[in-house]
């Protein structure tokens, strides 16, 4: 090889090099991040960076959909996940997708529930930072500003006006270029993609502010105007914080459910021995051993042996459920105090972990879409803000005017537009409506809910740990007390739920030393030489005793205790509903809302419970993607459904709902999935969301068209040249009190939708429709 052809293979590496370490999507494998479908079709998702607005989310959709082979790209506004199909024949690239986004001024890496949220977490303390600045900016300016205002009205020398402006650029210029980054780099990204976005008239209006009061000061005017431009990034920081906190909780809804997932499995092979195998190499027809305290990994049929499980995330039921041969078992439940071989059905990617994720991850895609509608004035504003600005500057030079007058008059235009109390108007009322939520307990999860809770004309209940409490209860008072204390004791050495009620029904005291359990059958101890059993009514044999008992209270579940060969005795064992359910129900029926009951939970439960409540409508046995098929029907009907629930199935139809909520003893995947969670044994927040939510809602509005007059009548007055700079800035900061000082009107109830014990909740004469 010549010397020539040894340059050239030294430059061409060199280059290959170079970009493959400048972008290093080029350099790395994802196949691992794609995800096929039966069809043949693949599927990966991106976590992306500097996602502000809808106009963000449009530029991305957009500028992706034209990518060879790429069916749909479909970003979730809430979360910032960006999911990119490709066609069957297509070969996915997701190097090429990261190198789009970064062209399209975008930072993005696949999406990886096991990665801590570092990116997020860094941009949180940024802002928090720049918060922090602007604020105490803000404060020392604004104290100076004031000062220099009564000085021009009581005649302050010069040259101490002049030192307090010079005072204010040293504060505020500093100031404005950290606390401002935020709001720069975004209007640098837009421009770099050929697009404008909120964040650049903000930045052009703060940095012709701080230049002209620069010039200003240099030149000893009277005016100056660092506290408006402060003071403007102080107020949009305060929305950008409250809009990143919101978005935090919804990563969790990942991580969650990655918690229930296995990274490996105990597969049994076909000589007897026991093997650890990651996940992925499961197949259907293989077996697996699944010990006490695992979760199971696949789903699939118990061959051997018996146990109880928490399979909440099928039942949404809070206690645990006895399996044995024959019986199914799902990916995600976590096994109690028995070793099981189960044959697997569906390994990973298809089990119901996966369908369930993939259910909700739907639901928030589509909506998502709802905030494309709500960002058209924003996109609108912009324009507008600009053409006003620049018809200010051209008609006053073509009128004759100097540059220095035509300049501040556009200006001017500029500041008093700025768009700080439309940046307002929405987060101060998600604030003030979240600390009256708070007194009520309910947290807040998703300012944005606020709205959808106002539109409410529909609320579906699931019933177990919603309107019932989540921990079951003794249900029949008229019990032996003798054969009670007796089977507390022996109660107190299992971890059954059931068993649990029992010990805490019973005055206290030591349980049976000696007593062992028996999976998934019960415990058993030997006392005096005699016999004591608690469990199933099968390993008491005590059949007969729990039927009886089972027709006395249909929703309740037995639990039976045998002393050697007397007759044993069956405890009801149940959830009793919340203490306010029926008034809260009552008062949700009286305000004109339709209240329907689905759950997972067996007919008689659900009739009695709904019967208790005075429900007519309701549903019983239902799984996930049935619970979501009825919030669709209810949906085509035109209904705004709040969905109340608490288990791992109602993540979906929480998600699905036009507004969601759950009790902060909910699973975590449902605490995720939800718009607020509140606190407490009583349902009252139910009707303090839905009050709060219209009177947010209302104020909402109020504030957007306070906002809206106030541009209206402030830019022909600021284009006139009526208003300088300085009275401008007074004008966007007075706009930005009177929208604040009208969100605080949030923080006081209006005693609509209150619960009345006095309102009669007697049951309707029919129950309709139940499903097994």
């Amino acid at each position: 090889m010549c010397c020539t052809d040894m340059a050239l293979a030294y430059v061409e590496a060199h280059a290959s090099w170079s970009e493959a370490n400048t972008k290093p999507s080029l350099a790395r494998d994802y196949k691992a991040f794609v995800a096929r479908a039966r069809d043949g079709s693949a599927r990966a998702e991106f976590a992306v960076e500097g996602v502000r607005c809808a106009a963000c989310m449009a530029t991305i959709e957009h500028g992706l959909a034209g990518m060879p082979g790429v069916a749909r790209a479909r970003l979730n506004f809430s979360d910032r996940r960006l999911a990119v199909e490709w066609t069957p024949d297509a070969e996915p690239d997701v190097g090429g997708v990261i190198g789009a986004l970064s062209d399209l001024g975008y930072n993005a890496q696949p999406f990886d529930p096991g990665r801590p949220p570092d990116a997020e977490a860094a941009e949180m303390r940024r802002l928090v930072r720049a918060l922090a600045v602007a604020g105490f900016a803000s404060m020392n300016v604004m104290l100076l500003a004031i000062s220099v205002w009564a000085g021009n009205v009581s005649d302050m020398a010069p040259e101490n006006r002049d030192l307090f402006h010079w005072i204010q650029a040293v504060i505020a210029l500093p100031a404005a270029a950290y606390a401002g980054r935020p709001f720069y780099e975004g209007a640098f990204r837009g421009l770099r993609a050929g697009r404008v976005t909120m964040d650049f008239p903000i930045t052009l209006g703060v940095v012709l502010t701080l230049i002209m009061s620069v010039v200003e000061t240099l030149s000893g005017a009277a005016h100056a105007y660092f506290d408006g431009a402060i003071m403007l990034l102080f107020f949009l920081l305060i929305g950008r914080v409250l809009d990143q906190t919101m978005r935090r909780r919804t990563r969790a809804f990942a991580e969650n459910l990655a918690t229930l997932r296995c990274e490996t499995a105990a597969r049994v092979e076909a000589d007897g021995s026991v093997r650890e195998v990651p996940v992925g190499e499961l197949l259907a027809g293989c077996r697996i051993l699944v010990r006490p305290g695992e979760r199971v990994p696949a789903d699939g049929t118990v061959e051997r042996g018996a146990s109880d499980l928490d399979q909440s995330l099928v039942t949404g039921e809070t206690a645990a459920v006895t399996v044995r041969c024959g019986d199914r078992v799902y990916a995600g439940a976590l096994n109690g105090n028995g070793a099981i071989t189960v044959q697997v059905t569906a390994a990973a990617g298809a089990t119901l972990l996966d369908e369930v994720e993939g259910l909700m991850r739907r639901a928030l895609e589509v909506r998502s879409r709802a905030l494309v509608l709500a960002d058209k004035a924003t996109r609108l504003y912009v324009p507008v803000v600009h053409a006003a600005a620049a018809l200010t500057l051209v008609g006053w030079l073509a009128v004759g005017a100097g540059w220095h007058a035509a300049l501040l008059a556009a200006v001017s235009v500029l500041i008093i537009t700025c768009p700080c109390a439309l940046g307002l108007a929405i987060p101060a009322v998600q604030v003030a409506a979240a600390g009256a939520l708070f007194r009520e307990g309910v947290l807040l999860g998703d300012g944005t809910a606020l709205e959808r809770f106002a539109e409410i004309d529909t609320v579906v209940f699931d019933k177990t740990g919603t309107l019932t409490l989540p921990e079951p209860a003794l249900a029949d008072a008229d019990v032996d007390v003798g054969a009670l204390a007796q089977a507390a004791r022996l109660a107190r050495s299992s971890r059954h739920p059931m068993a649990a009620a029992l010990a805490q029904a019973a005055s206290p005291a030591e349980p049976y030393p000696g007593a062992q359990e028996a999976a998934g059958l019960g415990v058993r101890a030997f006392v005096d030489g005699v016999e004591l059993r608690l469990g199933s009514p099968r390993f008491c044999d005590a059949e007969l005793c729990a039927a009886a008992a089972l027709d006395a209270i249909p929703d309740a579940s037995v639990i039976c205790f045998r002393a050697g060969d007397t007759a044993p005795v069956a405890f009801a064992v149940r959830q009793e509903v919340r203490p306010d359910a029926v008034d809260v129900i009552a008062a949700l029926r009286a305000a004109g809302r339709r209240v329907v009951i689905l759950s997972g939970d067996r007919a008689s439960a659900v009739a009695s419970v709904a019967g208790r409540l005075g429900v007519a409508e309701w549903e019983s046995g239902l799984a996930p993607q049935d619970k979501i098929s009825r919030l669709e029907a209810l949906g085509r009907a035109g209904r705004r459904v709040l969905m109340v629930g608490d288990g791992l199935n109602d993540a979906p139809a929480l998600a699905a709902a036009h507004a969601s909520l759950s009790p902060v003893t909910a699973a975590h995947v449902s605490q995720a999935a939800a718009d607020a969670l509140f606190l407490g044994r009583n349902l009252a927040p139910v009707l303090a969301v839905l009050s709060t939510g219209r009177k947010a809602k209302r104020l909402m509005l109020q504030n957007l068209w306070m906002a809206a007059a106030y541009n209206v009548i402030a830019i022909p007055l600021a284009a006139s040249g009526l208003l300088t700079p300085l009275i401008a800035a007074l004008a966007m900061s007075g706009s930005s009190l009177v929208v604040t000082l009208n969100a605080l009107r949030a923080r006081v109830g209006d005693g609509a939708e209150r619960v009345d014990t006095a309102v009669d909740a007697k049951p309707e004469a029919r129950l309709v429709t139940s499903a097994a």
